[in-house]
């Protein structure tokens, strides 16, 4: 390191150096380094203020995070290897280099795990450490509220068989804790069978309803009106995206859940019970969309039980739709697969506009698998049955899927094929592109994604100039929106431009994205 006159210091502890110095690092700390590998090291403050660690925390990208940690200038001229951060993480070199590399990981005992192992301070993390009370692994015991998984894990929610029980109990204990304390106590989103062999068994249950309390005087006007709130909350969702209003709407969704406690003429039951639906899947949205990924699992199946006594099978397909893109955007493609088909079984009386919805979460599986096959014909089937749909025949919620969430959507899934077969960027700008032109004012998350594709899609063509004028535009739509799926895709964009980084404009365009990603969204 070169200090205010020129004079070297070590990297660790920043002491002055001797002019002949080549190591970087003073006498006591390469003493200390012989033995360096053998535990993680201590680190100072500023440590964690690097620029490669701060882009990763702001992605909440774990793998990203151990690499900058790796590579850090402290440990000299060459980065930690990966044997031996493998050792102390307790996996393999192979293991820990998909983790760096591929998706993000979301259970969060391994991200504790890793966090305590490499000693990164809990002021730094997106999630929260549990306080130390025994042995790792341990969990912490439920108490002020704090959601336990042991009461609410995805087993027991699909084993409930009293609906609006359910989602009180769990609404009431989600707004009464923060976001950092709720997580020390909900586990990761769970996969494979321990999600889907209990939601088919349940699937091929009969409903159930338990309203057997006082009688209420609810009438169609009042159940009108919550109607008309539910709707509200999604509109404002489908507009700005990320956590905002996330709270509200919990708390509307515990008010209509008290509701179902009483007794209630079969058809206001019914749409109150439709109502919970739609309350938690536009919850769950908002959490997945604030980063909430176990929160907002356990929405969606909150928002599949209140869709069967609600006899509204098509919404029903269309949350396991939802749930299907959490799994594609966390790696999970082959679970996601099964959860469309089952949707897609679900939604054969659904109008075109909802089945061609289910046909891009199918071709959104294919390109993940690289079936460029199969992922054509889904599109085709997608494409042919949305021109076949009568709008008018829709139900409001699926009015956020039109011609130009089609072309986003086909156009994401080109870029992602891109990425292996280059030919395929032309197609992924193409659509993008007419999704740019035909989206509806005021669709800040969309189209922040639409913006980040196409600058993405014009890097991987070779466009260097005008994929850093489009980065820039993407920064001024994502500067207006919460969404932690945009900053996200902004993160792996700003990844994806470090090739060029000794290029003027691209540097300037980086150094605006760090900024951008180090301040923290704002979520209710």
């Amino acid at each position: 390191m070169i200090g205010q006159r020129g004079e070297q210091r070590c990297r660790r502890c920043r002491t002055r150096l001797a002019r002949d110095n080549r190591t970087g690092h003073c006498a006591p700390c390469q003493l200390a380094g012989r033995d360096r590998f053998a535990h993680p090291l201590s680190v100072p403050a500023e440590f964690w203020d690097h620029p490669a660690i701060r882009e990763a925390i702001a992605a909440r990208h774990m793998g990203r995070l151990i690499r900058a940690y790796r590579c850090h200038p402290i440990h000299g001229l060459h980065p930690l290897p990966q044997a031996v951060v493998a050792g102390w993480l307790g996996v393999t070199q192979a293991q820990l280099s998909r983790i760096e590399k591929h998706s993000p990981v979301v259970h969060l005992d391994r991200l504790i795990l890793c966090a305590r192992a490499l000693r990164i301070p809990a002021d730094r993390l997106w999630f929260a450490l549990p306080e130390s009370n025994g042995a790792f692994g341990e969990k912490a015991p439920a108490a002020n509220g704090i959601i336990s998984d042991g009461e609410f894990s995805p087993p027991l929610l699909w084993a409930s068989t009293n609906t609006a029980e359910i989602v009180s109990q769990f609404t009431r204990r989600d707004l009464t804790v923060d976001r950092r304390e709720a997580a020390k106590n909900v586990v990761g989103v769970v996969f494979g069978a321990a999600l889907l062999e209990p939601m088919e068994r349940w699937l091929g249950d009969p409903a159930s309803d338990h309203g057997d309390g006082r009688p209420s005087g609810v009438g169609y006007q009042e159940v009108g009106q919550i109607e008309l709130v539910a709707r509200m909350f999604r509109e404002w969702d489908d507009q700005f995206g990320g956590g905002l209003r996330r709270k509200a709407v919990i708390g509307q969704l515990n008010e209509v859940s008290e509701l179902l406690r009483d007794s209630h003429p079969a058809e206001i039951r019914r749409r109150l019970f439709g109502t919970v639906a739609h309350l938690a899947e536009t919850a769950a949205v908002m959490s997945w969309d604030s980063g909430q990924q176990a929160l907002a699992q356990r929405y969606y199946i909150l928002a599949l039980h209140a869709a069967k006594p609600a006899g509204d099978f098509a919404f029903a397909a269309n949350i396991m739709a939802g749930m299907a893109r959490q799994l594609l955007y966390l790696g999970q493609t082959g679970d996601a697969l099964e959860l469309i088909r089952v949707a897609q079984d679900s939604a054969k009386d659904a109008t075109s506009t909802v089945r061609s919805m289910l046909y891009t979460r199918e071709a959104w599986a294919y390109s993940k698998q690289g079936r460029i096959s199969a992922f054509r014909r889904a599109t085709d089937n997608a494409q042919e049955m949305f021109a076949a749909a009568t709008p008018d025949e829709d139900p409001y919620w699926i009015t956020y899927f039109d011609a130009a969430e089609l072309a986003g959507t086909t156009g994401g899934r080109f870029l992602d094929l891109a990425h292996t077969n280059r030919e395929m960027a032309d197609e992924a700008a193409a659509e993008i592109e007419s999704a740019i032109d035909l989206r509806r004012p005021g669709r800040l998350r969309s189209s922040a994604l639409d913006h980040i594709g196409l600058a993405e899609a014009r890097l991987i063509q070779g466009e260097l100039d005008e994929a850093v004028r489009l980065g820039h535009s993407a920064a001024d739509v994502v500067e207006q929106t919460c969404s932690d799926r945009a900053r996200v895709k902004f993160a792996e964009f700003h990844q994806h431009v470090a090739t060029f980084a000794e290029v003027a404009a691209v540097a300037e365009l980086r150094e605006r994205i760090g900024t951008l990603l180090a301040k923290p969204p704002t979520t209710l």
